[in-house]
């Protein structure tokens, strides 16, 4: 089946090179990795500045939210600017933010640049999975989608072990602005290897607004934004503050970062065996829903056993949470070839996108807060598991709702419905 795009096809021949949607890759992982910069240099900035444990839960969270309000207009920016410009766009935001956070005197100060580094990375991921689709050959689109599904994962472990391993020798000032370089080094790649965006067959604010309406007016996109929402609101919770539960546990040194990696970095497992899995015939519905019930059982099994009573129960639990993140991944990817074919046929799927960043980013900002809040109010991280059971229950419920939006989207007839006022791209050709 076609995938929908209002984006004008790409004829260069570089466009369908493998090198195009790797450096798209690059940019994204780049962008991310902002995220988890953070977490390895809590305790410095806690000690530093005098953060408490709720204003580090907000800094984890800070970052997502320019995603939380953000996304559509992102998508409007996409349809009208181009998608190249917005990625270089963001990561040059994230670059610049980083020097900036990098001279903060106060928790103030580094939530306020927190929150810019949130925009440059809502610009870049919201249109990287768009361009992807643009620039991929459609032999390797399934496994270029699935690729970036990992982006986060793979963030995750180079961010944190490089966190890690560097805040042995220097402070996180000096990380922050190793990590302002690193950004900028995609950038290049982007120029050489991505062609130039081209215009749209649409071109203006108000065609743009008119394909992102009669997207957003379909119901799969809001339900699918929380249903991913469920799952960001409990990974991003249980990876943030994991270096921070590793210390409590009696670990010191670089291990608390980097066994944080390794469970980080495990979440591309999952991801990438997503694209097989969808591949042989399952649907994204039911991988999502026995996601959920995996995560949820290795999340009890880590949190409401209390393994230090155990000789190697630390690393039991480090075995648990690693299943967590690596069953886990599989949602993005489900997510990600979900969101990418249903928008309608004069829609667009740069607001699809958009609009499922806009709506689990809520997950990504209130995951960690409410984590460090059930954490603090009974005074250990053992009930945190009644979060994220709740969270993978809801997703689950949701599931059932996801079906009906598909059903009442395409019809037995096979054809979809249009909202009133919206009439199809077919329907307009035979009128």
């Amino acid at each position: 089946m076609a995938l929908p795009s209002h984006t004008t096809p790409v004829d260069d021949a570089d466009a369908t090179t493998d090198r195009a949607w790797l450096a798209v890759l690059a940019a994204g992982i780049a962008a991310a990795m902002h995220i988890w910069k953070l977490p390895a240099a809590l305790a410095g900035i806690q000690a530093d500045l005098g953060t408490s444990l709720i204003q580090a839960g907000l800094l984890l969270g800070i970052i997502q939210l320019a995603s939380v309000v953000g996304g559509l207009a992102t998508a409007v920016g996409g349809e009208m600017a181009g998608l190249r410009r917005l990625l270089i766009l963001g990561l040059v935001l994230l670059s610049g933010a980083s020097a900036v956070g990098a001279a903060a005197p106060s928790t103030e100060w580094l939530m306020a640049t927190r929150t810019l580094e949130g925009v440059g990375f809502l610009l870049a991921v919201v249109v990287a999975p768009a361009l992807i689709r643009k620039v991929a050959p459609p032999q390797r689109l399934n496994i270029a989608l699935a690729s970036w599904a990992t982006f986060q994962g793979t963030a995750t472990l180079i961010g944190l072990s490089a966190g890690a391993l560097f805040l042995q020798a220097a402070g996180w000032r000096q990380w922050w602005l190793i990590m302002a370089a690193l950004t900028l080094l995609p950038v290049p790649l982007l120029l050489r290897r991505v062609p130039k965006d081209a215009a749209p067959a649409e071109a203006g604010l108000r065609p743009a607004l008119r394909r992102v309406g009669r997207t957003v007016a379909t119901r799969r996109p809001w339900i699918i934004g929380v249903v991913f929402a469920c799952y960001t609101a409990q990974w991003m919770a249980v990876l943030g503050f994991l270096p921070s539960i590793y210390r409590s546990a009696g670990l010191d040194g670089p291990w608390p970062g980097l066994l944080s990696a390794l469970v980080g970095g495990v979440n591309a497992i999952g991801a990438l065996s997503a694209g097989p899995l969808i591949q042989r015939g399952i649907s994204e519905r039911s991988i999502i829903f026995w996601t959920f019930l995996s995560m949820s059982a290795a999340s009890v099994a880590t949190f409401a056993v209390n393994w230090d009573r155990f000789g190697n129960g630390i690393f039991i639990q480090v075995v648990l949470i690693a299943a967590f993140s690596a069953v886990g991944g599989l949602i993005p990817a489900a997510v990600t070839s979900y969101s990418v074919r249903i928008a309608p046929a004069d829609g667009s799927v740069t607001a699809v996108l958009g609009l499922t960043q806009q709506i689990f980013n809520v997950g990504n900002f209130a995951g960690p807060m409410l984590f460090a809040l059930l954490a603090t109010t009974t005074r250990g991280w053992g009930t945190t598991w009644w979060l994220t059971c709740a969270l993978s229950c809801l997703g689950m419920g949701l599931l059932a709702l996801l079906r009906q939006a598909a059903k009442s989207d395409f019809p037995a007839n096979g054809k979809p419905k249009c909202k009133a006022g919206h009439t199809s791209l077919q329907s307009r050709k035979r009128r």
